[in-house]
């Protein structure tokens, strides 16, 4: 039984992202600091961070609510770092490896909700 969020693998794929994510948009340009950066950096921690939240809620559907806004999180992390690839900002392989681990995460949120649901938690 997991007794704290830290312990969820999705959690931790979510923490890679923002980490990768970070990374990836330290290259960008400076003009870039409030916009691309910012936004791809926020979203991608935001996953995480609802991921966290929906644990520390004790019904099933506000579980479910907050792992849902983590999933949107996700679409929209991976949204910028397509645009990112787009623009010429971020290697393609970056971006795939990253997005990458992002299905991952979706698959697992999808899971997760969908048991919560079906009130098989």
């Amino acid at each position: 039984m997991i007794k704290d969020f830290t312990e969820m693998p999705v959690w931790q794929k979510a923490m890679d992202i923002a980490e990768k994510c970070f990374k990836i948009s330290e290259s960008l340009p400076k003009k870039e600091d409030y916009a691309l950066a910012s936004q791809l950096r926020r979203a991608a921690e935001s996953i995480s961070a609802n991921i966290a939240e929906g644990f520390g809620r004790r019904t099933s559907k506000d579980k479910s609510r907050f792992y849902d806004i983590s999933r949107g999180s996700a679409f929209e992390t991976k949204s910028h770092l397509i645009y990112g690839h787009r623009v010429k900002y971020f290697a393609e392989n970056e971006s795939l490896e990253i997005q990458n681990l992002i299905g991952e995460v979706i698959y697992d949120l999808n899971k997760i909700t969908s048991r919560l649901n079906n009130n098989h938690f």
